[in-house]
């Protein structure tokens, strides 16, 4: 009989948690001829997530969680999630209800009878977002595509159900900073894409401000691409060229029309104008050697402080 681990970070869910079991429980009927592990990762919650998870352990055989001793983020919740599920197929979704737990179904019958190693979704529209936000995210997407060698899909969502083999290959990728999206695409397999609406949160607020989506996308263009530090050689020689062309020019008009002037204002602009892409530069190449520098740290991706056996005892 195949088994499917259903894990679920979560962080401060305690109003979403009780909607989202009694719907993940109605799915779980709808499959039948399989066995279900409920996977949930407590990122650190300060509210009252971790004794909701307590109780849903003891009363429900297929219930198993792991509660982070902090807030390690969500990357690590996966993480963790992937490393200890038992099943033959893993789904990864959120406990928030916005991503639809009905999708489940389709997604094992895609795996099990159609040949692909993984099932993931994708968003239909972004018309329920900021129009700023919208406009970042796309961009992102199209240049990560552009300047790594893994292939991110617009609109990608984490909410995807794949086999043994393939949650083996990403856990086999044991980097500390971690960005799931590129992995997914990284490690290949098939893949089969669904689209759906993403639904409104079913409770609580959403913990994705803009600063930490754009550090977010940082994370996963650093982590993909080293194209940016090609960028202090292009920049180079274009100036090198620009100031080339303004000193040839400069010497002609000396010469020939003895005119040669240059204003303070000019000089000031492009002082602060080279300085200001020197610093962007110097900041890019120093994100590259922080995360080196915690690679070699070897530092673990999370801390577990409690799960549903060591409670029992």
């Amino acid at each position: 009989m195949d088994k499917i681990s259903i894990v679920v970070p979560c962080y401060n869910e305690e109003l979403a948690l009780p909607h989202f079991y009694k719907e993940i429980n109605e799915v779980m009927k709808k499959i039948k001829k399989v066995k279900f592990e409920l996977l949930f990762i407590d990122d650190g919650s300060k509210d009252q997530t971790l004794s909701l998870l307590r109780q849903y352990s003891l009363k429900d055989e297929r219930v198993r969680y792991i509660s982070f001793s902090r807030n390690f983020g969500k990357e690590a919740g996966i993480y963790a999630g992937l490393k200890n599920a038992t099943g033959d197929y893993i789904v990864v979704l959120d406990a928030d209800l916005q991503h639809p737990p009905y999708l489940i179904e389709e997604m094992y019958y895609s795996i099990k009878n159609d040949g692909y190693d993984s099932v993931a979704t994708k968003r239909a529209s972004r018309d329920n977002e900021p129009k700023t936000r919208t406009l970042f995210a796309r961009a992102f997407y199209e240049i990560l595509t552009k300047i790594s060698d893994t292939d991110v899909v617009d609109g990608a969502m984490d909410f995807r159900m794949m086999n043994r083999k393939m949650v083996d290959a990403i856990l086999s990728m044991s980097e500390y900073n971690r960005f799931s999206k590129g992995m997914f695409g990284w490690v290949g397999f098939t893949t089969k894409w669904l689209t759906c609406e993403i639904n409104d949160r079913v409770a609580g607020t959403t913990k994705w401000s803009f600063i930490k989506l754009f550090l977010y996308a940082l994370e996963g263009i650093v982590g993909f691409s080293i194209v940016p530090l090609l960028i202090p050689f292009v920049l180079g020689m274009l100036f090198l060229g620009f100031s080339m062309i303004l000193m040839l020019k400069g010497l002609f008009m000396s010469l020939m029309m003895n005119s040669f002037t240059l204003g303070v204002e000019s000089i000031i602009t492009t002082i602060l104008f080279v300085s200001g892409l020197e610093f962007i530069i110097l900041g890019l190449i120093g994100q590259y050697i922080a995360k080196t520098y915690l690679e070699t740290k070897n530092r673990p991706i999370y801390i577990e402080k409690e799960n549903e056996k060591s409670r029992k005892k």
